[in-house]
């Protein structure tokens, strides 16, 4: 047991390191959810779905996303990530929440990663941003909409709602936001 009590997980980002606090439960389920959702579409196909892999970016910034894809075999090693993801998903906490939407954000912005979701436990939210001519643009916020919220709203806010999303890597990959967040 003293192993475990030993046991910390950090990130470098600048050259800083940054210790890890240990998830809560609901963050542990949506991670879980969409790791299983997308490893199971991803199943035979090229591309690998991680989570909680270390990625190296360079040698000042280290980072364990919650969830990455890489469509490259040749950036799997033994041990870690060799190099930006396609797709990061990073599932926010109070501890992280600041770091994931700036300063990691900046690396995987700089370093070419190509879709980034940030998604929100407590707002029950995905903000999924698309990299454009180098830039990270947010491309659409999606949210979990309850069964009542939704007989609440009127067409015209129900034709605008979004319910489900894709990875822009897979187009035939349609992930149910509810799906997402059920526990």
């Amino acid at each position: 047991m003293q192993a475990l009590e030993d046991y910390q997980k950090s990130e470098l980002i600048d050259g800083v390191v940054y210790d890890m606090s240990p998830a809560n439960m609901k963050h542990i389920f949506i991670q879980g959810n969409l790791f299983n959702i997308i490893r199971n579409f991803l199943h035979g196909k090229r591309c690998k779905v991680m989570f909680e892999a270390e990625v190296r970016f360079d040698e000042r910034n280290k980072f364990i996303p919650d969830i990455a894809i890489v469509c490259k075999p040749e950036q799997i090693k033994s041990s870690y990530i060799d190099g930006a993801p396609d797709f990061v998903a990073e599932v926010l906490s109070r501890s992280t929440k600041k770091r994931d939407l700036t300063l990691k954000m900046r690396v995987y912005e700089k370093y070419g990663v190509k879709e980034y979701w940030i998604v929100d436990p407590k707002a029950e939210s995905i903000d999924a941003y698309l990299l454009k001519d180098g830039k990270f643009e947010l491309d659409e916020t999606y949210h979990n909409i309850s069964d009542e919220e939704w007989e609440e709203l009127s067409e015209e806010e129900r034709a605008q709602e979004r319910l489900s999303l894709k990875l822009s890597l897979y187009d035939e990959l349609e992930i149910k936001v509810k799906d997402v967040f059920e526990i």
